[in-house]
Formats: C-alpha cells, sequence, structure tokens
C-alpha cells in the first residue's frame, strides 16, 4: 500500500503530524501500536491534569472555612479519581479516533520496523507482518520513564508514572526520586491527597531548569504543605526485600534511610528509539536522540523525526509544532523554522510554574544588560480574593533595546497567562509596550503588566 506519508506513533506529535498532512491533501497513515493519543494522552498530560484537579478540589474543601463554608467529613476518594483520571483519558482517545476518521487518516494497528526504501514493516498482535510504502516516513514514538540503576522498577514498589496514575490503593508513605515536572507534580497530588511525600533531587534545588527563585518559592510552598524536601540528594540503593521500601539517601551530611510504601522513579524520560530499524535504514543517532535539521530530516532522505526522539524540550506541544513544521515543509510551504527559544513550559503543581525564554542567570550568562521586575501575586487583587496568595511573576528584558528576554511565573493559573508572553516575544514587543498594555482588572494577568512595570521604576501597586 501507497501513502505520501506513514507517521508512526499516535501521540501529539504524531496524531497532529498526521491530520497536518491530510488536510495538505496528502495520503496519510498512522501506526500505533497500544492507543491512540499515545503517552500524553493515557498516560501522561491529560489524565495527570484531571488527577490534579481532583487533589485541588480536596484541598479546596479542607480549605473551605477560609471562604466561609462549612464542610464536614470530607475524604479523599483515592479509587474514584483514579477511575475519573482513566475516564478522561479514555473519552479524549475516543476523540482521536474521530479526528482520524474526519481527516480520512487509515490506522494501522501494530508494532511498526523501519525498512530501507521507504518501506514500514508493521506486526500485529498475532504476529502478522504487512509492509506499507510512503514517500515520507515521520517517527513520533515518544518517550519512556528513565530507569536508574540503583532503583529499577518493578512496577509494583518501585514505579514509573504509569503505575502512579493506576495504583490500585492509596499508599501511606512515598519516596519521589526526582523534581522535574512529572516528579513535583505527582509529589503535590500525593501529598495533597494524604500521602507523606518525601522528594529527593539530585541537583540542589527543585525544578532545576527553571529560574532560582521560581525554584526557592516552589520550595517553600512544598515544605509548608507538609512535602520533605532533599536537594542535593541521590538514591544510592532501595532495598525492597521487606513489606515496604528503604532508601539509601545520600546528602552532604552523610547517609539517611527512608521508609515507605512506594518509589516513584521520575528521573526524566529517555525516548523510544530502539527496535524500530533505525540501524537498518543507515539513520544516524547522538546521545541517545535521531539527529535532524531544522525541517526534522534525518540524514536518510525520505525519513523523518519529531518530538521527544529529536533533541529538544520533551513536550506535547513542541512535538506537536515540530510536526507541523515538517509536514508543511514536504508539502512545499517553507514554513518558518521553531524558535526553540520562545516555548514554553508549564508544570501543574500547586502552586503552577510557568517559563518561557531566558532565565536571569541565562540572559547575564548570554552577554545582556537586564532590567528585571517582580510583582508577589500577594499583592494582586484578585489573588488574594481567591484565596492564591502564593507566587509572582518575573520578568527580564535587555536593558538597552526592551527586548522580552523571558518570563518566570509561580502561582494559580500562570499556565494560562504565559501564552501572553510567548505571543509578546514572537512580535518583538518591549517592555515599554507590555507596560501601556491596558490588562483589565482585577484579574491575575494584571501581574504581568506590573511586573514590566516594576522592571522600570513605574509600577503602581507595590
Amino acid at each position: 500500500m501507497n501513502y505520501d506519508v506513514i507517521v508512526i506513533g499516535s501521540g501529539p506529535g504524531g496524531y497532529v503530524t498526521a491530520i497536518r498532512a491530510s488536510q495538505l491533501g496528502m495520503k496519510t497513515a498512522i501506526v500505533e501500536k497500544a492507543e491512540l493519543g499515545g503517552v500524553c494522552l493515557n498516560w501522561g498530560c491529560i489524565p495527570t491534569k484531571a488527577l490534579l484537579k481532583s487533589a485541588q478540589v480536596f484541598s479546596y474543601m479542607q480549605h473551605a472555612a477560609d471562604y466561609g463554608i462549612k464542610i464536614e467529613g470530607a475524604e479523599a476518594d483515592f479509587g474514584g479519581m483514579i477511575n475519573r483520571s482513566r475516564e478522561v483519558a479514555n473519552g479524549m482517545s475516543k476523540g482521536i479516533q474521530f479526528l482520524m476518521k474526519k481527516n480520512k487518516i487509515d490506522v494501522i494497528t501494530g508494532t511498526a520496523m523501519l525498512r530501507p526504501g521507504k518501506n514500514v514493516e508493521v506486526t500485529d498482535a498475532a504476529g502478522a507482518k504487512q509492509t506499507y510504502t510512503a514517500a515520507n516516513i515521520i517517527i513520533a514514538t515518544g518517550s519512556r520513564s528513565r530507569d536508574l540503576p540503583a532503583m529499577k522498577q518493578d512496577g509494583k514498589k518501585i514505579i514509573g508514572y504509569r503505575e502512579a496514575m493506576t495504583l490500585p490503593q492509596q499508599p501511606s508513605s512515598m519516596v519521589v526520586v526526582g523534581a522535574g515536572a512529572i516528579g513535583v507534580e505527582f509529589a503535590y497530588f500525593y501529598n495533597a491527597v494524604g500521602t507523606k511525600v518525601t522528594v529527593v533531587e539530585y541537583m540542589d534545588r527543585l525544578v532545576p531548569v527553571e529560574d532560582e527563585e521560581i525554584s526557592k518559592e516552589l520550595g517553600r510552598n512544598f515544605r509548608k504543605q507538609g512535602i520533605d524536601v532533599m536537594t542535593s540528594a541521590s538514591v544510592e540503593s532501595v532495598d525492597t526485600s521487606g513489606e515496604g521500601c528503604k532508601v539509601r539517601v545520600k546528602t552532604s551530611k552523610g547517609e539517611e534511610i527512608i521508609e515507605c510504601d512506594i518509589v516513584l522513579s521520575a528521573a526524566g524520560v529517555v525516548a523510544n528509539i530502539e527496535n524500530i530499524g533505525l540501524e537498518i535504514c543507515s539513520i544516524q543517532t547522538e546521545k541517545g536522540k535521531i539527529k535532524v535539521d531544522e525541517y526534522y530530516r534525518t540524514n536518510v532522505p525520505g525519513y523523518y523525526a519529531i518530538g521527544d526522539v529529536v533533541h529538544g524540550p520533551a513536550l506535547a506541544h513542541v512535538a506537536s509544532a515540530e510536526g507541523i513544521t515538517c509536514v508543511e515543509a514536504i508539502a512545499g510551504l517553507q514554513p518558518e523554522v521553531i524558535d526553540y527559544n520562545n516555548l514554553p513550559g508549564c508544570t501543574y503543581c500547586s502552586p503552577e510554574i510557568a517559563s518561557v525564554g531566558y532565565t536571569e542567570k541565562a540572559a547575564i550568562e548570554a552577554g545582556y544588560k537586564v532590567k528585571v521586575g517582580k510583582f508577589p501575586f500577594s499583592a494582586s487583587g484578585k489573588a488574594k480574593a481567591a484565596g492564591a496568595p502564593e507566587g509572582f511573576v518575573k520578568v527580564i528584558f535587555d536593558a538597552e533595546y526592551g527586548e522580552f528576554l523571558g518570563a518566570h511565573m509561580i502561582g494559580a493559573n500562570v499556565t494560562e497567562m504565559i501564552a501572553e508572553v510567548v505571543a509578546a516575544r514572537k512580535l518583538e514587543t518591549t517592555g515599554h509596550e507590555i507596560i501601556k498594555t491596558v490588562h483589565p482588572h482585577p484579574t491575575m494577568s494584571e501581574a504581568l503588566m506590573e511586573a514590566a512595570a516594576a522592571a522600570y521604576d513605574e509600577v503602581i501597586h507595590l
């Protein structure tokens, strides 16, 4: 069977790529060995946000008296939360099935193996093999939880993010290893529903890719919530021979044994590039990722790669953007190359974190003279009224030309606010233009205008 495009993998990179290819008039097929929507929709972005919302609602009920509401006997139904999360994911997966039919995309179920000559061999669940041919083959096989030598995942006592979303019962205690987005989101969820949580991070702060002030604020909030935070610490071993786990943690002060029911390994992800035929087709890799150019072409004509399997942030919206750029280039549209310094990152613990562009440290290291402005949500009328005064907005501008270098936010709803900065930076908006852009009152978004004003000593409400 001949296609214009075959996409391998149906995550947010793969299915978006397939839809855009079909929109551009190309005969398209997508190969998926599991559920449509991939890890993000079924085991990542979407179901985790459902869990986090359940935790947030429960937290609201626990603090209902702060809002003048009396509630007695509210309990966290762990099983109910898990079931709701799965129902949300299943519903979204069915939505992807509808989009495939709507866009006349052939869905091929099975495990793909790349073959030379622009061929893809697909093996179905029964072991039957079928070979498909396409003018363009796009690899979008995503990533999986990284397995650490000191704590091999067994799916029961030492688990990854997939198991963390479907545990049969709530653990009374948990050690989360890794304080990136995945780690801190699960730490927040399990702590909020009553599990005793300890976070162990090898680097010297939580969310180490974020601005240092954001990390400090999250650490303060986590400790306030009752989460034990251990930074500059490494897990040396995990003893699972007993009823629970004994985690041996090395710190600057020596070694410590932490006992818990479950260990969650959240130390990053690894690309799914093994056993898909890269070597057979002589497709080059580098440091565990597939090498591509700015339009996601591999070194072998007709073979492309996007998403978590290529170098860049392993984020769903990045994979989608890369896929669209890739197929538009295939179609001859000459799309604009993606600016990787203007890709937002969001973390959905509470308080939320959102950022884009340079951190203050990175901007200075890049040679900029900077103007920095901060505005705390404690000075925001909307944040105070909402009972969410934690956090702040921090903005960085080039002192000479006013270029918007970066923004870093921590607080309620900041994952919705960050898009304004992404658009502003795309349009080359300056600091003064942000200040003169009238923001509605009262809103959380006013904090961005106030932070910009603070950078230029024009802040009003501080």
